[in-house]
């Protein structure tokens, strides 16, 4: 039988967008913020610098779509990771204050933030959290960058 290369590249595709769309529910409930604190973050250290950044930059101005760009002070726990290191820088140039000993002062609108980034079948899954938004997307990394391959998820709370 011979199957046109067209409809191999359409059912990877599909493929793809499901396992993305299959982890991004495995991971819904793992890891999320409690009420009164940020909860830590996790990113896999061989993600490279321009990865991370291409990722970070992305996941960021997604977030700020839903949160307002610069409105708040966010809370994130300090990773020495590329990815926790793009993260906040990302969040500094969208014009967020960045907090990781969680000290602010008393009327400061603060917005406890935490991500998860997955090696899952030659992708990287990214997820952010915040106590009222939760954003995920599959990226396929090279050397020199990430590109999204799949459409953002968004699940709203509350």
């Amino acid at each position: 039988m011979n199957i046109p290369l067209s409809h191999s590249r359409a059912l990877q595709r599909l493929r793809n967008f499901a396992a993305a769309c299959a982890l991004a529910a495995l991971l819904s409930g793992c890891q999320s913020i409690g009420t009164d604190s940020v909860v830590a973050s996790s990113a896999p250290p061989e993600i490279s610098g321009p990865a991370a950044s291409a990722i970070a930059g992305d996941m960021v101005s997604r977030l700020a779509e839903q949160i307002g760009p610069g409105k708040a002070t966010v809370a994130l726990k300090t990773d020495p990771s590329p990815f926790g290191q793009a993260m906040e820088a990302a969040l500094k140039g969208w014009g967020y204050a960045v907090v990781t000993d969680q000290k602010t002062d008393s009327g400061a609108t603060v917005i406890p933030l935490a991500y998860v980034i997955l090696d899952v079948d030659g992708q990287v899954l990214a997820r952010l959290s915040t106590k009222s938004v939760e954003l995920g997307r599959a990226y396929s990394v090279t050397a020199s960058g990430a590109t999204p391959a799949s459409a953002l998820s968004l699940m709203r709370r509350g």
